[in-house]
């Protein structure tokens, strides 16, 4: 892409806090084993092990992202 993105692995609740803390400091850098931020044409990675079952979601919250469809939804049973 042309743009920086990030992916943000939390639950829904989680996450759309955070969207509200992305809104007032959209260049926030996270330092979290959960998140990943890149650069445009950049690649990276996140290792994640799910210790309990439920729903959780994946977003890029930087702002106008999520709401452009860039979320989904991971089961873990």
């Amino acid at each position: 892409g042309e743009l920086d993105h990030e992916l943000v692995v939390a639950t829904l609740e989680e996450n759309l806090k955070h969207a509200i803390e992305m809104q007032k400091n959209p260049d926030m850098e996270h330092d979290d084993p959960n998140a990943k931020r890149l650069a445009p044409k950049k690649n990276g990675e996140i290792l994640w092990q799910f210790t309990k079952a439920g729903e959780f979601d994946f977003s890029c919250l930087i702002p106008g992202h999520r709401e452009a469809g860039m979320t989904g939804k991971i089961i873990v049973k």
